[in-house]
């Protein structure tokens, strides 16, 4: 499995940290990390609402197939996310929050809460999400014997959100502004990720075309 972690620009200072839990649980289920958002304060800048962006090219354009990702609460970057086709973001504060969002919504994204709480012993408590998102079978639903309604109604949900949005993917992102486009895939490292594992051959041309501009 492929694995994006990106952050933004509030919390760039604590990328490392996050990376190096990530990388040692994927490691372990021989999955590989994409570290596409910021390293450090310096960066490429982001804002939450970049990350949106980003998440949504990368998982429609299968380039990987979960996001990792968060802002200082957690909330905004959640918000971002699920405004997009084919994201499912879910809100993760403790490893418990990882686990029961794995096995009853199944989604392809986790947004964490970078600052609120975020102190002795964090990269703890990171690493533990971690563990709790990635391993496994995933959708086996919680407590067991109430797998059969919750597959059901994850699948509903994203019926839904097929439904309301009713445009060509690529239609959604041309009705963003270009600039915010632009700059939410104008960092190297989102590229070479894209370029290199995307499996959507319009979106990788569209997102060229409009780095050319």
């Amino acid at each position: 499995m492929n694995i994006a972690l990106m952050m933004e620009n509030s919390q760039a200072a604590k990328n490392a940290v996050v990376l190096e839990q990530l990388q040692a649980v994927a490691a372990q289920n021989k999955d590989a990390v994409f570290n596409v958002g910021m390293s450090d304060e310096n960066d490429h800048h982001l804002t939450y609402i970049h990350l949106g962006i980003m998440a949504s090219i990368l998982l429609n354009a299968k380039a990987v197939d979960f996001v990792v990702t968060g802002c200082g609460t957690g909330q905004g970057a959640l918000m971002s996310l699920n405004i997009h086709p084919g994201v499912v973001c879910g809100y993760c504060l403790d490893p418990a929050d990882a686990f029961l969002f794995a096995q009853i919504n199944n989604g392809n994204a986790l947004s964490l809460a970078f600052a609120k709480g975020f102190g002795w012993g964090a990269e703890l408590n990171v690493r533990y999400m971690f563990e709790k998102a990635f391993a496994g079978r995933r959708g086996e639903g919680y407590p067991v014997e109430r797998k059969e309604p919750q597959v059901r109604n994850a699948g509903i949900l994203n019926q839904v959100k097929s439904a309301v949005i009713k445009d060509n993917y690529l239609d959604t992102l041309r009705a963003i502004d270009p600039e915010l486009v632009k700059t939410a895939v104008g960092g190297e490292r989102f590229q070479k990720c894209l370029f290199e594992q995307g499996k959507d051959a319009e979106i990788i041309a569209w997102v060229k075309q409009l780095l050319q501009k």
